[in-house]
């Protein structure tokens, strides 16, 4: 199947002019998605051509650099108070795009409007640490916390809280219209000489398979934004060998649960019957992405200093013992009937493998699985997110009750505590209370990390694989170190 998509996508590549591109001129980046748009992240996700468009061309105050560490953005330096709380920034003199400087006041009120009420930015409950963002004067902006945050600075780093107006960024780079892509130029700044400018990128966003059959034939430098459901595509491909790269991204890949209603799944227990049922040692050497681990815990392991996360009490027991405790668990409540279930899981080939793999370790608890059709009611429901942040709390809140359909308002409650503990012992000790309970809830069945995989050229000596996945189109043509 998945030659088969690159044979077709390599066909109609055809059609383009021209062979291999040279080692000159811009780099040619394919994004699997859509095409890229420098879209509000307030009302809208992004996909990963629009996150690369908006990461480049309206960068946020902070922004990643080619290692996934914070770097100056919009803010040329920022100051945080010995007691955490309060983060001051000075902006850079920068411009928009029609020439007017951009003012501190200008920020304030979009980094403000990334939390107001009718924001849907998808990491808006991570903002509600804030209690204040003021401007200072036209380059100094202060956002002061309700508690100490760490790593606070990755959140104002991630594309969702890029600086955009009037449907413009600004910057580093200039986004201009190509065709169905972006060509990304970096204006010459005065004191710099044509040469050390960034090399341009030419951004397109498409289906993995023409992304792949574009890299392949030589077209592009560099695909990003591969997930597993994709990944027996590129490795169907004849790409140079090392060119597929894989990112030790964090975060949730697994199964949260749709409304349970009256019916089996409202019971933890038969939630829990079903996490005790999957072989993830066996999932995962069938992915077989390097360095990729199983995970039985909610949370990973050493995140935010939490001692060790909360894990059900079957994770002791042998699979097998497992089962058979899942069989029996199950048995009273089904009372002979069997359990039939229905998943909603992404469309690819990597999805369609993971799917058998879970529909075979179900069957041996008598439970039968099914794939939901598109816009049909699921009970499961697949989730593959990358954590844009180090913090315990962005696992925890998917699963509060405003966000979930299985939750515990115990859980909640530990967690509004953490929001405001006045020191880090304090916030630990409530963020694992409430990891506690939801462990014992289950209303999520986790397999591993997320897999987030890139195809790079040899050009690309700045490319770097990166806990976070961000590869800055600055950054991408480098002088190796």
């Amino acid at each position: 199947m998945a030659r088969r998509l690159l044979t077709l996508a390599a066909l109609s590549l055809l059609a383009l002019a021209g062979c291999r591109k040279d080692e000159t001129g811009p780099v040619t980046v394919s994004a699997i998605g859509a095409a890229p748009r420098l879209a509000n992240p307030n009302r809208e996700r992004l996909d990963a051509p629009s996150a690369y468009l908006l990461e480049n061309a309206a960068q946020g105050l902070v922004r990643f650099d080619a290692t996934g560490d914070v770097a100056p953005g919009l803010a040329q330096s920022w100051i945080v108070s010995n007691d955490g709380l309060r983060y001051t920034f000075r902006l850079e003199r920068a411009k928009w795009p029609d020439g007017s400087p951009i003012t501190a006041e200008q920020v304030v009120a979009r980094l403000k409007a990334a939390a107001a009420p009718a924001s849907t930015n998808p990491l808006k409950p991570l903002l509600g640490v804030i209690d204040e963002i003021e401007t200072m004067t036209d380059e100094v902006l202060e956002i002061s916390l309700k508690a100490p945050r760490p790593n606070f600075l990755q959140l104002l780093a991630q594309p969702e809280m890029a600086i955009v107006r009037g449907g413009a960024g600004a910057g580093p780079f200039v986004a201009k219209p190509s065709g169905d892509a972006f060509l990304l130029t970096a204006p010459r700044r005065d004191d710099e000489d044509q040469e050390a400018a960034a090399t341009p990128v030419l951004l397109r966003g498409e289906a993995a398979a023409m992304a792949v059959a574009r890299f392949e034939a030589g077209q592009s430098q560099l695909v990003l934004g591969g997930t597993f459901g994709d990944l027996p595509i590129a490795r169907a491909a004849d790409v140079p060998r090392g060119s597929l790269v894989f990112d030790p991204v964090a975060g949730l890949f697994g199964l949260s649960f749709g409304r349970p209603g009256a019916g089996p799944l409202a019971r933890a227990e038969v939630r829990q019957a079903l996490a005790m049922a999957i072989d993830r040692p066996a999932l995962v050497a069938a992915l077989g992405v390097p360095g990729l681990q199983a995970r039985e815990t909610l949370l990973p392991a050493g995140i935010e200093g939490l001692a060790a996360p909360a894990a059900p009490a079957w994770t002791a027991s042998p699979l097998p013992a497992r089962r058979a405790a899942a069989a029996r668990a199950l048995a009273p409540i089904l009372k002979g009937k069997r359990l039939r279930i229905r998943v909603a899981m992404p469309e690819g080939p990597g999805w369609r493998l993971v799917f058998a793999l879970l529909r075979r370790d179900w069957a041996t608890i008598g439970v039968e699985a099914a794939r939901a059709r598109p816009n049909e009611p699921a009970d499961l429901h697949f989730i593959d997110e990358v954590a844009p942040i180090s913090l315990a709390s962005w696992y925890l809140r998917h699963f509060s009750c405003d966000s979930s359909a299985v939750c515990d308002p115990a859980a909640d409650q530990a967690m509004e505590a953490a929001r405001t503990a006045p020191d880090q012992d304090k916030r630990r000790e409530q963020l694992s209370g409430a990891d506690r309970t939801l462990a014992g809830a289950a209303p999520f069945i986790p397999l591993a990390a997320p897999v987030r995989w890139s195809l790079a050229g040899n050009r690309l000596a700045g490319f770097r694989p990166n806990v976070f996945g961000r590869h800055p189109a600055g950054e991408l043509v480098a002088s190796a170190p």
